[in-house]
């Protein structure tokens, strides 16, 4: 079955850290551009970050940049998102996706998505 699951939510303090994981089956991970996407309550799904299929390039939006990480781990077939110094607003769902058009800010996009994963939740609080 082609599917993708996520792991690795939860609470955190601002300021703290999270490591969030996606485990492809059914294809190979990299093969595609793998990557997440956030919704919080009340407002619309936001791209946050993507590794290339093509030459593991990465993209972060800028509300992440120099505080995410993506990481592929071709081993275990997963994709991983590393969370620090977390934000209030970081609070969300995080989902994990799949796509062939492309990783950046043009090109990681919702309509792209081919497969998505069910979500796992982040909340930052104090």
């Amino acid at each position: 079955q082609v599917q993708l699951v996520e792991s690795g939510g939860g609470s955190a303090q601002p300021g703290g850290s999270l490591t969030l994981s996606c485990a492809a089956s059914g294809f190979i991970s990299g093969f595609y551009d793998i990557g997440w996407f956030r919704q919080a309550p009340g407002k619309e799904r936001e791209a946050v970050s993507c590794i290339s299929r093509i030459d593991d390039s990465t993209y972060y939006a800028d509300s992440v940049n120099d505080r995410f990480t993506i990481s592929k781990d071709r081993e275990k077939n997963t994709v991983n998102l590393h969370l620090k110094k977390l934000k209030v607003e970081d609070t969300a769902i995080y989902y994990c996706a799949r796509s062939t058009w492309g990783c950046d800010q043009y090109r990681w996009l919702s309509a792209h998505i081919d497969i998505w994963g069910r979500g796992t939740p982040v909340t930052v609080s104090s």
